[in-house]
């Protein structure tokens, strides 16, 4: 116990560092973060939020509030915008308020131009957040995938949107001696603070960002959200952090080495990353080329997603 009190989560060495330094595991760390006590009131919106959003992604804050009308809740906009913000959620559409960067903050290019080919492993890495509901509270999930064999690379919890979980989450998916040529995320604070784009430029690695209303562009990790929270999260209805951390371990090794993946011709994703067969991508001109894959179009009325599976050549 006396190790853990050593570490510092503001220091300018990382949490995972520090962890390997003093010998603290970092499931031993996260375990004792507890959630964030809320109104009972707004959790219950908040649930309900994340439900919607996760079959529709696409809505924004004018949309929840007609749903949750229907549900019954009279709640104005402002409310549900300042839910939405607090657990992190944005609609895909293009609109002036999504992943909104900090001003002082550099923002940098979309390097995935259009007709690009994902065709191997550590070619493109990316990562996003979402909110997980606790039966007494909240956590958020950070993951980074790699979209060649869509295997989570790493992952965090925290209870709070501050950038050092993402940090810690990125210096894990760098422990593994594998470096992408491209990381890609949106244009969150978390992603645009100088400690987390510090470690990128560290190890000499290519940082492209989604331009605004361009969420579909990171489309292989929205899948994966929802299939955490349909296949584990809302099965299991985790109480406390503790739990939570514990399940997704579980989850998170299925995932990666028992689930097949019919986008990989049913193969697990850690099968494709580590032969570099079976996988893969294309960045599609979202508004002008025409492609076959279900992917390229979201439901009726939205815009067509600028990344699409590609067919195996293997």
């Amino acid at each position: 116990m006396k190790r853990q009190l050593w570490i510092e989560r503001e220091h300018e060495i990382s949490v995972v560092r520090q962890c390997a330094l003093t010998g603290v595991a970092h499931s031993t760390l996260y375990a004792q973060r507890q959630p964030v006590a809320v109104d009972e009131a707004n959790l219950l919106l908040c649930r309900l939020i994340d439900e919607e959003y996760t079959r529709h992604p696409f809505y924004g804050s004018r949309r929840m509030v007609v749903f949750l009308k229907r549900e019954g809740f009279d709640v104005n906009r402002k409310r549900v915008q300042r839910l939405m913000r607090c657990m992190g959620l944005a609609g895909m559409a293009p609109g002036p308020n999504t992943s909104r960067p900090h001003p002082q903050n550099k923002v940098y290019p979309y390097r995935l131009l259009r007709g690009v080919a994902v065709t191997h492993p550590n070619q493109v890495w990316s990562t996003d957040i979402t909110y997980v509901r606790l039966a007494h509270g909240f956590a958020y999930l950070v993951a980074i995938i790699d979209w060649y064999s869509r295997k989570v690379l790493s992952w965090r919890l925290s209870n709070s949107l501050d950038a050092s979980f993402c940090v810690d989450c990125l210096e894990e998916a760098l422990l593994h001696d594998e470096r992408p040529e491209i990381f890609n995320t949106d244009q969150g604070v978390q992603f645009t603070s100088t400690i987390f784009i510090d470690v990128l430029k560290r190890e000499e690695i290519n940082i492209s960002m989604d331009g605004r209303g361009r969420a579909l562009d990171n489309i292989f990790v929205e899948r994966l959200w929802r299939s955490v929270k349909y296949e584990d999260i809302d099965l299991k209805g985790y109480a406390r952090m503790g739990e939570l951390l514990i399940g997704l371990s579980e989850y998170f090794t299925f995932y990666n080495g028992e689930r097949p993946h019919q986008s990989l011709s049913n193969q697990t994703p850690n099968r494709v990353y580590e032969s570099g067969q079976g996988g893969g991508a294309m960045i599609v001109d979202k508004f002008g080329q025409e492609v076959s894959a279900p992917e390229a179009m979201t439901e009726s009325g939205q815009r067509r997603a600028a990344v699409c599976e590609v067919e195996s050549t293997t």
